[in-house]
């Protein structure tokens, strides 16, 4: 036995130390997923619509990059960068060939929370008059993305270890109830988080429990500050994009390129915010001015790493768990398969690698993975093809966003968010299947709103494992009645084909190690009572060959058998 363990001991570390080419080719393509696909791209048949994809991605991008920055509480250039580095590298780690990685809107929220607290307004006199060589930006807006940076870099490293010990397994507890929830209640956040660019008022950043009732109460006791101005501009670009967006989904298959209204939206504002001077007779908000081109790479403060680990986990998980979701639903989409540790790999790299190039953090959005749908996109090219076109927006067409009102970008972010927040109706489907999982939703919903949605993340997972242990504990063992027992033919290696009955019993939840006594218990109660004999059955083989079990989890039942 010791010569045998010594044998696989040489074997191993004879393959550790002298790899096959296979083994490495094996491993390449399991941690580079790029080269799983890139090998066979059709240029011919995939190329096109890639590009339409890619073309149609980058208008979100810059649209969605330059919101989400301001939500984070960062210059809006930094949005620019968060579309352009993460996505590149997703695009090579990740096995999403259909999701459209980037700046997204809960984690801006979540890293704004660190910025607003260790660089607050308060220390921008101190610092607006001192600009830094980095992009002509002034130190007060360097120290604030180097907070965003800083969380990005340490979310990263969190989910990189999370795959190091394989944590992507416990996926199974981010239940479809709890995301759904998770993301609808951060959906609801961020277009709160809004409100004031829609009616125009000056506000300050209001967070913690109870910090999305406080900005509407704050917006009541304010109104008569309401621009009329802003909220005329943004119920027109609100109606107008969800009329042609509706109007492109009905018709796609009709009309060969669906209509950018985003970019043309974008366009016609800024003309026309531009040959009004809205800026200076109206007092509208503006993007206001962004520099060209990309600063050289620098490492994030490590110095604030420890003040921002709440921040860091929050981006990890939540960022995780809506990433994830896309990325399967994208595999069950089109038939491929996605490792959810591989997966927890590519954001922590997309993190960790951006937050040296000034990125917020990163993960993949529901509006831009359906837009790839939409467009018929094939792989990851659509967006490594819309990078082309953010680049040009960074170093050319950067400053003629200066005059874009933010009412208009707001618009724009908060109808982007229609996918989440038409989560709602999944409600009356978990109140038909299941009045728990109704309950699970509803609660996790509620402490999103009140707290976070990390928070509700967390809530909601540890209410699911509750109900589950719960469930499995008080599983019922029932025998199937109205059923004669019946005979079937069992082939045996000593008798041949013999004629034996077979008694049926079922349980309602699946069988593991937290029900199986209880489950034996009931068994032998059940087979006591309906055995003619009524002999003591002390030898469960016997029980074995003459019962059937079946489990009716999940509200199955029995007409399939």
């Amino acid at each position: 036995m010791t010569g045998t363990k010594r044998k696989k001991k040489n074997v191993l570390w004879s393959r550790m130390k002298n790899p096959h080419c296979e083994d490495l080719k094996q491993w390449g393509r399991r941690r580079l997923p790029v080269l799983e696909w890139a090998l066979h791209y059709n240029l011919k048949e995939d190329l096109p619509p890639d590009t339409v994809s890619g073309i149609m991605l980058a208008v979100q991008q810059v649209t969605q990059g330059l919101a989400f920055a301001i939500l984070s509480s960062v210059h809006p250039v930094f949005g620019l960068y968060g579309s352009l580095f993460p996505v590149i590298t997703y695009a090579i780690f990740g096995m999403g060939r259909h999701v459209a990685t980037g700046t997204f809107a809960l984690t801006s929220l979540i890293s704004a929370n660190a910025v607003e607290r260790l660089v607050p307004p308060s220390s921008q006199n101190q610092t607006a008059q001192s600009n830094t060589s980095v992009l002509g930006l002034s130190d007060f807006e360097m120290q604030r993305i180097g907070v965003a940076a800083a969380v990005s870099f340490l979310g990263g490293v969190i989910q990189v270890a999370m795959c190091v010990v394989q944590l992507g397994r416990a996926t199974f507890l981010l239940t479809e109830p709890v995301i759904s929830a998770m993301t609808t209640g951060a959906a609801t956040h961020v277009v709160t988080s809004q409100v004031k660019y829609f009616l125009g008022i000056k506000m300050p950043y209001i967070s913690g429990p109870l910090g999305f009732f406080y900005i509407y109460i704050y917006v009541f006791e304010n109104i008569q500050s309401v621009q009329l101005e802003a909220l005329l501009l943004s119920l027109v670009s609100i109606v107008v994009l969800v009329l042609v967006k509706e109007l492109n989904e009905r018709f796609k298959r009709k009309i060969k390129v669906i209509l950018p209204i985003d970019l043309v939206l974008i366009i016609a504002a800024s003309f026309a915010c531009y040959y009004t001077n809205m800026e200076n007779t109206y007092g509208l908000e503006v993007v206001g001015h962004i520099p060209k081109g990309i600063p050289s790479p620098q490492a994030p403060p490590m110095n604030v790493l420890s003040a921002v680990i709440t921040e860091a986990f929050g981006v990890a998980l939540v960022g995780y768990a809506a990433s994830l979701a896309l990325a399967q639903g994208s595999a069950k989409k089109f038939k491929y398969a996605v490792d959810d540790n591989q997966e927890l790999l590519a954001h922590g790299l997309s993190n960790v690698i951006s937050s040296f190039f000034f990125c917020i953090p990163s993960a993949a959005a529901m509006g831009r993975t359906a837009g790839l749908y939409s467009t018929g996109a094939k792989t990851q090219v659509a967006c490594l093809i819309s990078c082309i076109f953010v680049l040009i927006v960074i170093y050319a067409l950067g400053p003629l966003l200066y005059w874009l009102p933010m009412c208009v970008l707001a618009s724009i972010i908060v109808v982007g968010l229609k996918g989440m927040l038409i989560q709602f109706r999944d409600l009356k489907k978990y109140w038909n299947v299941d009045k728990i999982d109704w309950g699970i939703w509803v609660s996790t919903y509620i402490f999103t709103i009140c707290f976070a949605a990390n928070v509700g993340l967390l809530f909601g997972v540890v209410c699911t494992v509750a109900i589950v242990i719960g469930r499995l504990s008080r599983a019922k063992t029932l025998s199937i009645k109205n059923m004669k027992e019946m005979e079937f033919k069992v082939k045996t290696e000593m008798d041949g084909e013999t004629l034996q009955q077979v008694k049926i019993i079922s349980i309602n939840q699946p069988l593991v190690f937290l029900n199986a006594k209880k489950f034996h218990t009931d068994l032998m109660n059940i087979l006591q009572k309906e055995n003619a004999s009524n002999q003591q059955l002390d030898d469960t083989s016997k029980c074995e060959r003459n019962t059937l079990l079946i489990s009716l989890s999940n509200g199955s039942s029995c007409n399939g058998l």
